[in-house]
């Protein structure tokens, strides 16, 4: 299970929101995409793309790239390495990454 800590209220950052699949989720201000989308109860990220296995973060530091997803529309971004900003896109991708979207 992941938990972010609690942190006393005049130390706890702005709550903002950002939207998955369309679906809008609060999330403090900072945090990374991968913690935000863990607390809202997203999992799984993404699904492979030969097996369709389902894949979520494992190491939360950029190393295992098991947190892919789409932000603002550019494909495999790491989600543990990227802080929210309000209003942002985030997509769950599936199966393989489409050619010619090289943003």
């Amino acid at each position: 299970m992941f938990r972010t800590m609690l942190l006393p209220a005049n130390e706890q950052r702005p709550v903002v929101d950002i939207f998955v699949e369309g679906r809008r989720i609060s999330a403090r201000e900072g945090e990374t995409i991968a913690a935000a989308l863990l607390n809202a109860g997203i999992v799984p990220f993404r699904r492979t793309p030969v097996s369709g296995q389902p894949r979520a973060p494992l190491c939360l530091m950029g190393v295992c790239f098991e947190c892919l997803v789409e932000v603002d529309g550019a494909q495999n971004v790491q989600s543990c390495m990227v802080r929210v900003n309000a209003g942002m896109q985030v997509g769950l991708p599936t199966g393989a990454r489409r050619a010619g979207d090289g943003k």
